[in-house]
């Protein structure tokens, strides 16, 4: 099969030309028990594989990247008999193992065996499958590794859909819309009436614009640099849109002393200093991008206390897979989250390396891509 492989973080922008990521001919494993053989039919593209590139997250290599997908069941291993070929699946980068303290208290997307295997580049039921055509081991990312013909994966790791759904749109439920829209009702529990603002409108972003939407007599205001992001977010729900600049003045106009809840999608201290200073007394800062390690937070300490100011990390939404992604498709179903708004355009693989230059620019929402030329 052939697959996405990153060797080394020493390829600099732009990536067209530098290549990061090598299409590579590698052996196509056997499930093992718990494990299912996905053929991947489309895999979206997501700053979680960009981080992973330019070394924000550190991760073992060589790695075959790839972690937001949606594919077709091509073999089931032992012990797995809820799951049968030709089943269709959205991977999901935490498989929760159901009996860690994580899970053990109704939030798997921070299993705590789910987050060691995925550091360590192995899956939930065993060591790496992936090798080279000479014996030696690839990681995978995020237990899935997408970005390839066929992924072996734990059942931990697929939630089964019905055949109704386009693959183009189940891909962006694994990722984007589980972290999106779970922020939002999982994470912050947004209640009818609250206001809403959201900085950074890539896919997570405008997935908790859509989220915020569903809750009756939200107030949902989006922020981003890029005036087309912003005409996007007005298309999937937001009441007002506006860049940086403008967040204090749009916040001020739609909700008053403060917002209750800031969604920070973008992965930067700096902005999630900016959306504490946003919140009305008692908000919350629901904390989604994933900053670079180096980054620091500095805040005047008596907000908390002093205001009733929260902050609240949010991994995967909080999610409860099986019972998120169901949910939330039936929204779409209902046409209620139009998410084939954030679909860009589909590309073959062999593109890959100027799909992260497109992402990293801006240019992307959800770049997906597919084996076939």
């Amino acid at each position: 099969m052939t697959s996405a492989v990153l060797h080394s973080l020493d390829a600099g922008r732009p990536y067209a030309g530098s290549c990061p990521l090598v299409l590579e001919r590698i052996p196509v494993p056997a499930p093992r028990a718990g494990e299912l053989l996905v053929k991947i039919e489309r895999a979206s593209l997501c700053h979680s594989d960009l981080s992973v590139v330019d070394g924000s997250r550190v991760r073992p290599l060589p790695m075959a990247l790839g972690h937001e997908a949606s594919g077709t069941v091509a073999a089931v291993g032992p012990g797995v008999p809820d799951v049968k070929d030709g089943d269709r699946v959205v991977m999901v980068f935490v498989p929760g193992c159901g009996d860690c303290r994580a899970c053990d208290a109704g939030r798997p997307a921070l299993c705590h065996r789910g987050a060691a295997a995925n550091g360590s580049g192995d899956l939930l039921h065993g060591e790496a499958l992936l090798r080279t055509v000479d014996g030696e081991r690839i990681n995978h990312h995020l237990g899935v590794s997408a970005f390839s013909d066929y992924a072996v994966v734990a059942r931990e790791s697929a939630v089964v859909v019905d055949n109704d759904v386009p693959f183009d749109i189940a891909a962006m439920f694994g990722c984007a819309a589980l972290t999106g829209i779970g922020a939002v009702l999982n994470t912050a529990k947004v209640s009818g009436g609250e206001s809403v603002i959201v900085f950074g409108l890539g896919a997570v972003g405008l997935m908790a614009v859509m989220g915020a939407a569903q809750v009756a007599g939200t107030t949902v205001i989006a922020v981003d640099p890029l005036p087309e992001k912003q005409a996007l977010a007005l298309r999937c729900g937001a009441h007002a849109a506006g860049a940086p600049a403008d967040a204090e003045a749009l916040v001020a106009e739609h909700a008053g002393d403060g917002v209750d809840v800031a969604i920070e999608a973008v992965g930067s201290a700096r902005v999630m200093e900016s959306c504490l200073g946003l919140l009305t007394r008692g908000g919350a800062l629901v904390s989604v991008g994933l900053p670079h390690p180096d980054q620091v937070l500095s805040v005047q300490a008596l907000q908390f206390a002093g205001m009733g100011k929260r902050l609240l990390g949010s991994y995967m939404g909080d999610a409860n897979p099986a019972r998120d992604i169901p949910a939330y498709l039936q929204m779409w179903r209902d046409g209620r989250l139009p998410v084939e708004l954030l679909h860009t355009d589909t590309r073959p693989l062999a593109e890959i390396n100027e799909g992260l230059d497109a992402l990293a620019d801006g240019r992307v929402v959800r770049r997906l891509f597919t084996l076939a030329p």
